[in-house]
């Protein structure tokens, strides 16, 4: 497997590679528990926004027996489908099942679904929990489809233009996604360029195909994840 930092990244992104995707998964969680302990240093709480799917829960399980004062940490999600925690497909259930155990059993998780009707309902509601956190958010840790989407951010989705724009006074933005459960929650494009600390965690030979052709297509409405190679950004990738 290449360590080599693909030529198309820009120079700003900060590569790092693991020959699998279980120490991948160790050594993210390492530089998210460090930047959390900097972050308890210099304030009294700290916030972590972190993605849901399959990909990052092993890293979960890592984060969750690091040393530090998970009491005076917030966790939310990076975006969330519109769904109970009981029902199928959950960000929120799935972090409470592997992130929101052992030293982490301690920290506060602000969720993102709360009940509403509707995503485009509930997004006041969900601002106004997510104001409670510390901003610009210490850690924020992105996923990416072979689409493109991070966040709930999709190619071309009814909202995005909103979502992505700098001048959204929300943090949270209603998305529609092209597969069921349509209705999203996401943090907007602004507030996640603004976050102090971004991960990429990515796993899968077909994830650099997708960054190559979104530097190639260089155009966030087609490719949101673009967006966020533009500014520093940590990638974390393994085959």
């Amino acid at each position: 497997m290449s360590t080599v930092k693909p030529n198309y990244l820009p120079e700003h992104t900060h590569w790092h590679t693991s020959h699998s995707s279980a120490n991948l998964a160790v050594d993210l969680a390492q530089a998210i528990a460090d930047c959390l302990r900097q972050a308890l240093a210099e304030q009294s709480r700290a916030s972590l926004a972190v993605s849901g799917g399959r990909t990052p829960t092993v890293m979960f399980a890592a984060l969750s027996k690091q040393a530090l004062d998970w009491s005076r940490v917030d966790i939310t999600l990076v975006d969330e489908r519109w769904v109970a925690e009981h029902e199928a497909g959950s960000n929120a259930a799935l972090v409470r099942e592997h992130l929101l155990q052992n030293a982490a059993a301690s920290a506060n998780f602000v969720p993102m679904y709360n009940g509403a009707a509707s995503n485009q309902e509930g997004c006041q509601t969900c601002h106004e929990h997510l104001q409670q956190m510390s901003r610009p958010i210490d850690v924020m840790i992105l996923g990416m489809g072979n689409d493109g989407h991070t966040a709930s951010l999709f190619p071309e989705c009814a909202n995005l233009a909103h979502a992505m724009a700098e001048d959204n006074p929300l943090l949270c933005s209603a998305t529609t996604a092209p597969v069921e459960p349509t209705q999203r929650i996401t943090w907007t494009g602004q507030q996640i360029h603004l976050a102090k600390h971004k991960f990429l965690h990515l796993v899968g030979d077909d994830k650099l195909i997708t960054l190559e052709q979104a530097m190639q297509l260089r155009s966030p409405a087609k490719m949101p994840i673009f967006a966020f190679l533009q500014r520093p950004i940590s990638i974390y990738w393994s085959a």
